[in-house]
């Protein structure tokens, strides 16, 4: 088992893996979306086994007023077929690590709000509810 950057040459691998979260999106979305991210340094990671992706984080390191210097996970996924098997724990143990490197005071993300499963494994893994998240579509 090896967990690493992705790179680029690597988003259709990726795509199988994050539409199983974004359903939202089409392919092409993901693909500019990804290219428009790493202009504000996305990183994305990865846990493989045999050559194949089993676990997707998609991260940034910024800083606000609120968080100050944190990691922002943006999209955390096992493909369903690796799901309950510790896989994402496993990778937020090395998301913690790599925040750490990056001198980050917190480790911060979003979840929709009927994502009961991922509220509690969040939970589970030390995360607290610290706020809302409000949108205005335009």
């Amino acid at each position: 088992m090896q967990i690493r950057e992705l790179d680029l040459k690597e988003l259709e691998s990726a795509w199988a893996v994050v539409g199983q979260l974004r359903t939202q999106l089409t392919y092409n979305e993901f693909e500019d979306l990804i290219y428009d991210m790493r202009d504000s340094n996305y990183t994305m990671f990865g846990i493989f086994e045999r050559g194949e992706l089993f676990t997707y984080a998609g991260v940034v390191i910024s800083t606000n007023l609120y968080h100050k210097r944190h990691l922002f996970i943006h999209e955390l996924v096992t493909d369903e077929k690796h799901r309950s098997k510790g896989y994402g724990k496993m990778m937020l143990d090395y998301l913690c690590d790599y925040a750490k490197v990056g001198a980050c005071q917190n480790i911060v993300l979003s979840s929709g709000t009927g994502r009961v499963e991922a509220h509690s494994f969040y939970k589970s893994n030390e995360f607290e509810k610290k706020s809302f998240v409000f949108v205005k579509a335009l």
